[in-house]
């Protein structure tokens, strides 16, 4: 694939940084990311993934849009309250980019439609609000052979990394976590806050994280850091890596060790 005169031009910025340079670009033109979550973490990060030139978009939500979502989620309007969420997300990005391919699943991923949902990704970025969907995903992105990106932030406090499951050495997101959140229950921001600058910074950073991902062989930016969690602290603020082992019982990617 070759980048037109006018995709020159609209990623000029990318290009000049040799640690992108044409190929790298190439590469994220190239690139099938499925968003998973369009609120929160999804509006912005949304935003970067499509101003990245990311070819080909799948957004994944069954929410409609709230009031109480302008607070954060930056993609929507007044005048999109009550509308699907992935559907108005899919028109934010038709009218950011004709260039990109973009598709609406107004839906909610589970058991029995995640490998459908996820199949031919590139990467898949998780900004879900809960356990349960998190599970499923990380299960099926094991399965397929798919890189991760899970973002997820409680208050002022934020978490961020790319798990590669299916490779023998490297731990999913089920080793993170363990088994005990496979329920539907988890902490809302409706209950908890959340500040609604520190949710950008966490989405914005989890496509920086994609984009290591994307680029990984193509540039010289293409460190993946795959099984280290970022754990990001708005009220110092801060930011600590910490490394996850991988579990052999696990039973997400445990019969990939």
């Amino acid at each position: 694939m070759s980048l037109s005169p006018d995709r020159l031009s609209r990623f000029a910025r990318h290009i000049v940084l040799p640690e992108v340079g044409g190929a790298g670009q190439v590469a994220l033109a190239d690139a099938h990311v499925v968003l998973v979550g369009c609120g929160g973490i999804g509006s912005p990060a949304l935003q970067y993934l499509a101003a990245a030139g990311i070819g080909h978009l799948t957004l994944v939500d069954d929410d409609v849009v709230d009031v109480s979502n302008l607070q954060r989620q930056t993609i929507f309007a007044p005048s999109d309250i009550g509308r699907p969420k992935a559907e108005v997300a899919a028109e934010w990005v038709r009218r950011f980019d004709l260039g990109l391919e973009v598709e609406a699943v107004v839906t909610r991923v589970g058991g029995a439609n995640a490998a459908r949902i996820l199949s031919g990704a590139s990467l898949v970025v998780d900004g879900c609000d809960n356990f349960a969907t998190r599970l499923t995903v990380s299960d099926a992105c094991v399965e397929l052979g798919i890189p991760l990106t899970s973002a997820a932030i409680g208050r002022f406090q934020g978490q961020v990394a790319n798990f590669a499951g299916h490779l023998p050495d490297q731990p999913c997101y089920r080793c993170f976590v363990g088994d005990a959140f496979d329920a539907e229950d988890c902490d809302t921001c409706a209950a908890d806050g959340v500040l609604g600058a520190m949710v950008g910074m966490v989405g914005t950073f989890a496509v920086m994280h994609a984009i290591r991902v994307l680029l990984d062989g193509h540039a010289a930016f293409g460190d993946p850091q795959f099984g280290t969690l970022h754990l990001i602290d708005g009220m110092a603020p801060s930011m600590r890596p910490l490394r996850i082992a991988k579990d052999p019982a696990c039973k997400g990617c445990g019969q990939k060790a």
